[in-house]
């Protein structure tokens, strides 16, 4: 049971509205968007039109706004956009959608001022954007919004999505525009592209930037934006509709041999059923060498070719694409449908198969995302010389989930960095270095037999040797 001093809502009601009145003007002091979220609910408590005119005022507010938003500010430039949207969502929507769709609009224009004076490199002012354009989606289909009327304005806006602000509208409006509205916009976008470019005189071409190919002029650039905004649209409308044939259109004959690209391609296609001309899309892909071959264009031929019926060349595939590069997820696959004891049987091959590959970093690896931590143990220890320390993330993550079971495999893996590092001289490593000492005399403890391993005091006597004169070191061992 909560104590009575525990800050919960239940505690709170016990101070009475009085005291909870003081207490909420006393913390808005000096904050200006608490003192205007407090307002905002005392206005719309008592008119849900008024709370909209509070809502467009502050809307334009904010836009005509020309002060820089650092990262300082740009929690409270939050925490202002967070508490309008949901006041229109909320608040506004239920009673009045016609009125909720106007201001949610309003509030999807404010992104280009809003990011032409600051950098989002958080990526928080973006998502209130995004929330925005799911709002818009809901808030169109409660207020019925006329589907010549709704393609309209998507249209308009999509032509100009500089900041990405829109990329969630297409999906979250798919509800509202129906078929008939999705395909109404498809082709709006598709006779824009066939809109011929204003022909410039080359005594008026602007030229915006240098590449390597010479200039960059502003009718070119523009050109090549517009290209870009009506693929990736009519690839959105594309899956809203799960029209595939509809976004294959949209790729060009030479990237359908980019297995990116025929990964997406082949996706949907399965998941339209079509499982035959999801293979024929796989197998348009080039690779230069088997090491270039996408793990996920692997797991999906594999998907693909179960769905046909062809079990048996899947599970041939998933073993040859596990050898070819050590791919977990389709070990893991091609086990799990092998009966009781082949899979046991399959497992130990497999195992044996890492342990003797080349790379001995790229076994650990495999052996920590298999998982098997037993495994990834014996390789430590029996390929120690191999594990490379300047793999700090990898060998530091391994030390980590080995600590607990096998403390000698972690020890190893900690001097692996410690000998880079000093061996190196890579003094701004130092102070990560003398952690992963600590941290194997933590390990000492709990390690009975070093086997061919020096000691913890042993290890350290042959670092003070060899690094006796790394004065930015040793200092932070010894403190």
């Amino acid at each position: 049971m909560a104590s009575k001093t525990t800050l919960n809502a239940k505690n709170l009601e016990a101070l009475g509205a009085k005291r909870l009145a003081e207490l909420l003007i006393e913390i808005s002091t000096g904050n200006a968007n608490h003192k205007r979220l407090l307002r905002m609910e005392l206005v719309g408590n008592s008119s849900g039109a008024e709370l909209a005119r509070e809502v467009r005022k502050r809307l334009g507010s904010i836009g005509r706004s020309k002060s820089w938003i650092d990262w300082q500010k740009a929690k409270s430039v939050r925490a202002d956009l967070e508490a309008q949207r949901k006041s229109i969502a909320e608040k506004i929507a239920p009673t009045d959608p016609n009125e909720a769709f106007e201001l949610i609009w309003q509030f999807l224009s404010l992104a280009d001022p809003i990011f032409e004076r600051s950098c989002d490199g958080s990526g928080a002012l973006i998502e209130s954007f995004h929330a925005a354009c799911e709002d818009a989606g809901r808030i169109a289909a409660m207020a019925k919004v006329p589907i010549d009327r709704l393609v309209e304005k998507i249209f308009s806006v999509l032509q100009d999505n500089g900041y990405g602000q829109y990329d969630a509208l297409i999906e979250a409006m798919a509800p509202a525009l129906g078929e008939a509205g999705l395909r109404k916009l498809q082709r709006a976008f598709e006779a824009w592209a066939k809109e011929p470019q204003p022909k410039v005189a080359s005594k008026d071409k602007e030229v915006i930037d240098w590449s390597s190919d010479g200039p960059v002029y502003r009718d070119q650039l523009y050109a090549s934006g517009k290209s870009i905004t009506v693929k990736v649209v009519l690839q959105q409308v594309a899956d809203a509709l799960g029209d595939v044939d509809l976004y294959i259109e949209q790729q060009s004959k030479e990237s359908q041999t980019f297995a990116t690209v025929t990964t997406d391609i082949a996706r949907r296609l399965l998941a339209a059923g079509r499982a035959e001309d999801a293979l024929t899309a796989l197998e348009k892909t080039k690779f230069d060498s088997c090491r270039e071959i996408p793990f996920e264009w692997q797991i999906l031929r594999a998907e693909v070719l179960e769905s046909l019926g062809r079990a048996e060349e899947a599970q041939q595939f998933r073993w040859k694409s596990f050898e070819q590069n050590l791919n977990d997820e389709l070990l893991r696959e091609y086990v799990k449908r092998l009966p009781d004891f082949d899979d046991v049987e399959a497992e130990e091959k497999a195992f044996a198969f890492v342990r003797a590959v080349a790379d001995a970093n790229h076994a650990l690896y495999f052996f920590l995302q298999y998982p098997s931590l037993s495994e990834a143990s014996k390789l430590v220890v029996s390929r120690a010389s191999e594990m490379d320390g300047d793999h700090y993330e990898l060998m530091s993550d391994a030390a980590e989930k080995l600590s607990a079971k096998f403390p000698l495999a972690a020890t190893i893996l900690l001097r692996a960095m410690i000998d880079f590092t000093l061996n190196n001289a890579r003094s701004s490593r130092y102070k990560h270095a003398a952690r992963h000492l600590l941290e194997c005399g933590a390990l000492s403890r709990s390690i009975e037999d070093y086997h061919s391993f020096a000691p913890h005091e042993a290890y350290i006597a042959d670092l003070r040797k060899m690094h006796g004169r790394k004065h930015g070191f040793w200092p932070l061992v010894d403190r």
